[in-house]
């Protein structure tokens, strides 16, 4: 990949860290009591669906110190909506932390499959570069992250270059390409790249990449570190573990030479819907993990599965008092299921570099809509 020169493109302009955002105000609505949904994957319940605006912006300038296992933040960044998100009802008491749940483990797999996203766009551009974080799901190297961050690997011929990063400090490791981006988000979020405080909701905020190349010297190990799909959202009450490239507090240099993962252990305080029954979203409440760069980190439950992805949180304030969230597992198996008519394990199954290639034809169609030019086909 022909990148460009990395102080050259520091110096021109700041990397912006892709936030998330908390869901503003009381569109959100408490549903009433429904009866028990009798599935794995719905055992909340609540009536109104849609979803609630959220703000994500932000470069990134303030300084912090740094540790080892900094604190890390979400990203997002979708486009302003009036849609509404419902409230689920918990129809079944909180589920207590099994014993045998191994949290060390989980916390350990999760950590291992992070990855920071580094995406560089052109000093004359009016694009901004930016820092993202994603998670390896399978061991051919195929990562989970934001459309919102993914939306960068469309805009190759904007002069706009992107890199896989990994390690603590995070360093240059592979090149990716785009396996599949959310049409429905980029239908809603048009012209988003543009917007200087654009808002959203997490809804169809989901991508995957597969990484193709070595961005070292080294080659491309035969299996990646990885963490699976769970197959059900966790419980409200249940612990977890949040990993991600939180870079709020970082300047443009610390983002390329001192950024850390952060790990932390939280529990699901609150789910949400953008339906009527289904378990979309978890409220994860506040902690290191909210802040600015973080979209596309994991959350993981004891039984070292990848529950959840970041898509939204407050970012203003101590971070143990913001709202960070994340879409389900569950949820981004069954919309990607409802846009393609073919189930996620399925692409997962085939060979990533045909994967990419069926999907390369969808991007020039894709790259004009996240410009603002034409509205994609879904």
């Amino acid at each position: 990949m022909n990148r460009l020169p990395l102080w050259t493109s520091l110096a021109a302009l700041a990397v912006s860290v892709v936030l998330l955002v908390v869901i503003t105000q009381a569109n959100i609505r408490p549903t009433a009591p429904a009866q028990p949904v009798p599935t794995a994957q719905s055992q909340t319940s609540s009536t109104a669906g849609g979803s609630a605006a959220v703000n994500t912006s932000g470069p990134s300038s303030a300084t912090s110190s740094l540790a080892a296992s900094a604190t890390t933040a979400p990203n997002g960044s979708a486009r302003r909506q009036s849609r509404s998100v419902s409230e689920a009802q918990t129809l079944l008491p909180p589920a207590p932390q099994p014993p045998t749940a191994n949290f060390t483990a989980a916390s350990a797999q999760l950590r291992a499959a992070l990855v920071n996203i580094m995406c560089y766009a052109p000093a004359s551009s009016s694009l901004h570069s930016i820092s993202g974080s994603g998670v390896i799901i399978d061991s051919k190297g195929i990562i989970l992250t934001n459309a919102h961050v993914a939306q960068y690997f469309l805009l190759a011929d904007q002069g706009v270059t992107c890199v896989i990063r990994s390690g603590s400090p995070a360093t240059d490791q592979y090149e990716a390409k785009l396996e599949y981006l959310s049409p429905a988000w980029v239908a809603e979020n048009t012209g988003v790249l543009t917007e200087r405080l654009p808002t959203g909701t997490g809804e169809h905020d989901y991508a995957l990449l597969a990484i193709t190349s070595s961005a070292t010297e080294q080659p491309l190990p035969a299996y990646f570190p990885a963490i699976p799909l769970a197959s059900a959202p966790p419980r409200q009450g249940s612990d977890v573990v949040i990993a991600s490239y939180g870079a709020q507090f970082l300047n443009t240099v610390q983002i390329q030479t001192d950024l850390f993962p952060t790990v932390v252990y939280g529990s699901v305080k609150g789910v949400f819907t953008f339906a009527t029954t289904s378990v979309d979203v978890l409220a994860l409440g506040g902690s290191a993990a909210a802040q600015e760069g973080s979209s596309g980190g994991g959350v993981a439950n004891g039984e070292s599965q990848l529950a959840g992805l970041i898509t939204t949180s407050t970012v203003t304030g101590a971070t143990a008092s913001r709202s960070l969230n994340a879409i389900t597992a569950s949820y981004i198996r069954a919309d990607y299921a409802a846009q393609t008519g073919s189930s996620l394990e399925a692409l997962l199954a085939q060979d990533p570099a045909s994967a990419v290639q069926a999907f390369a034809q969808q991007i020039p169609a894709l790259e004009s809509a996240v410009l603002g030019t034409t509205q994609p086909t879904q």
